[in-house]
């Protein structure tokens, strides 16, 4: 539950930077923000740092 109140807060947090902000600034962030994870996870993958599919069923299985 506090996880979900973290996220809540942090989402409020983004609201008034965001009305600040034109829609062209903002996409360019989002899609900057997007091509840096899928970098990260590209990278992961290349270091073998990747889990199974059972071992991630494992891990997140509460939440399933």
């Amino acid at each position: 539950m506090k996880t979900e109140s973290i996220k809540q807060s942090k989402k409020l947090e983004l609201i008034p930077k965001s009305t600040n902000l034109n829609e062209f600034t903002l996409l360019n962030k989002i899609y900057e923000l997007e091509n840096k994870s899928i970098e990260k996870g590209l990278q992961e993958a290349e270091d073998s740092k990747l889990n199974d599919h059972a071992k991630a069923k494992h891990l997140y299985e509460k939440w399933l």
